[in-house]
């Protein structure tokens, strides 16, 4: 193993000094006499080889079960969280590992990995390089490359989301009033009724719409849940727009998802909209339901399980005022003998 420190005697004054070949610091022993500076200087190997012996003690153990164990790096990591991905999905993440601050451990060694790479990586990146070192981390981890965490879960930095809204009702009028392409039109308009995600409603066909039960079914393609979305005659106007068997946006379904959301930007840029995109219309959508007192239940189906959205507008977003519980039971009644609206609660948005 190649010597770290050397020792050596400076001219003026006599003191005997360390120079480490690493880090190129000089650090003075305060004496001149050579056998007590030479004990010092052994011991600062040791110290210095200790560590690293230990190391290749434990990769001699650990390349017995896994001969990989000990070339594996973290490019290779995230080329496998990569492959598991499909759709949207995929290219988020091929787009995601592309980050610059991910240089700083992309050919680094698991098994050398210290937590101070990793908050290099941090201080580099952004929200989102936070976001999916944490997810390529545990992925290491739960695969048994990585014997322990790099990070114990608690030393993580917090994630801080920017603040995001929902569109308003003004907004989506004015988009959709200044709208001259009809199929980008209804899209908009379908967005705002049915809350579904952009990939999602691009890609509906005509077989998804059930004009039976008013029902419109569809596997999400981020997660593959069912999202089942109930629809009124509104929407039913809209629907028999569009085409009859088939795609239903066929121009929309051909292009990326970063496609359709630039065209979205540019639309509000020219009205002065700001602080909106496409996901926008999903928390909007969550938010209505909230304030209508549309149970939770109802918009996890609607919105497709575990989103976020709903999470969002139901923890903290939206904020609803319910009537006395006399009131309720009035309304119920009068909903149950088919003499007035459903009991739901009235409210308003925080």
């Amino acid at each position: 193993m190649r010597q770290r420190y050397r020792l050596y005697r400076r001219k003026n004054g006599g003191r005997y000094y360390i120079h480490d070949d690493v880090t190129g610091k000089q650090d003075s022993l305060h004496t001149t006499d050579r056998a007590t500076a030479l004990r010092l200087f052994h011991s600062r190997g040791e110290a210095q080889q200790q560590p690293a012996v230990n190391l290749q003690i434990a990769r001699a153990y650990l390349a017995a079960s896994d001969p990989q164990i000990a070339i594996r790096n973290w490019q290779f990591v995230m080329d496998e969280v990569v492959k598991l991905k499909k759709d949207q999905t995929q290219h988020r993440w091929q787009t995601a590992i592309k980050d610059k601050a991910f240089d700083n451990i992309r050919h680094l060694p698991l098994l050398e990995t210290r937590p101070e790479h990793f908050l290099r990586v941090l201080e580099a990146g952004k929200v989102s390089t936070n976001v999916y070192l944490r997810r390529i981390h545990n992925f290491a981890v739960d695969m048994t490359w990585l014997p322990w965490p790099v990070l114990p879960k608690k030393r993580w930095p917090a994630v801080e989301f920017k603040e995001k809204r929902g569109i308003t009702f003004e907004e989506h009028q004015a988009i959709v009033a200044r709208e001259l392409n009809p199929e980008r039109k209804a899209f908009y308009q379908l967005a705002w009724h049915l809350g579904a995600s952009q990939s999602d409603l691009a890609c509906l066909e005509a077989e998804n719409v059930d004009w039976e039960n008013h029902i419109i079914s569809c596997a999400r393609k981020k997660t593959g849940t069912v999202a089942i979305m109930r629809f009124d005659d509104e929407v039913a106007e809209i629907l028999r727009d569009l085409p009859g068997s088939g795609p239903l946006f066929p121009y929309l379904r051909s292009v990326r998802a970063g496609d359709r959301a630039t065209e979205f930007k540019q639309r509000c840029n020219g009205l002065g909209i700001q602080g909106v995109t496409l996901h926008s219309y999903r928390y909007a959508w969550a938010e209505r339901a909230k304030t209508a007192g549309y149970p939770e239940q109802f918009a996890m189906e609607n919105l497709g399980q575990n989103s976020k959205a709903v999470h969002r507008a139901y923890s903290r977003k939206a904020k609803v005022e319910l009537p006395s519980l006399g009131e309720y039971e009035r309304r119920r009644k009068a909903f149950s003998n088919g003499r007035g609206t459903e009991p739901m609660a009235q409210a308003v948005i925080a």
